[in-house]
């Protein structure tokens, strides 16, 4: 016949062993009895306010985008980055236009130029403008801004305008 352990027994016998390892030696505590000098001195700051409103900006309006991307380029960061700083001085509505070039199927390229008015107002949102400000429109290949069938005219129709 097979000894069997209890599991209760087991537990509580590493809980003895547990308590009896904590010690229960009193702390003494130190009582301050003495308080220095409470006094707080204010300093003076005299704080100047400058106010930046930004009517217009000088920055490009056509963001373009790599073949079949929709993803921002650094130079059109940095002018999205002006456009946010006009718009959050004010309460104008803005207007993304997305395009592609002729490459691809009419409901492709409507799609892709959704993608890419969308990357460029996702982008606006995270700096502080209201996504109800920003509407989003793609005519696909619809509206090109350069006709032909070479690199040059396809680099120019992968764009955003922003209007």
């Amino acid at each position: 016949m097979k000894a069997r352990i209890n599991p209760y027994a087991v537990i509580l016998v590493l809980y003895s062993i547990v308590l009896a390892g904590c010690s229960s030696t009193a702390v003494e505590e130190e009582v301050l009895t003495e308080i220095g000098d409470t006094t707080v001195q204010a300093a003076q700051v005299k704080t100047i306010e400058v106010k930046v409103v930004p009517v217009e900006t000088d920055a490009s309006t056509v963001f373009y985008f790599d073949f079949d991307k929709a993803l921002l380029k650094a130079e059109s960061r940095a002018a999205l980055l002006e456009h946010a700083l006009v718009l959050s001085a004010n309460s104008r509505s803005v207007r993304l236009e997305g395009h592609a070039d002729e490459r691809g199927t009419r409901e492709y390229n409507m799609a892709l130029g959704e993608r890419r008015a969308i990357a460029v107002k996702e982008f606006l949102v995270l700096q502080g403008i209201a996504a109800n400000r920003i509407e989003v429109i793609s005519y696909g290949e619809e509206r090109a801004t350069a006709h032909g069938s070479n690199g040059e005219a396809w680099a120019l129709n992968r764009r955003v305008e922003l209007k």
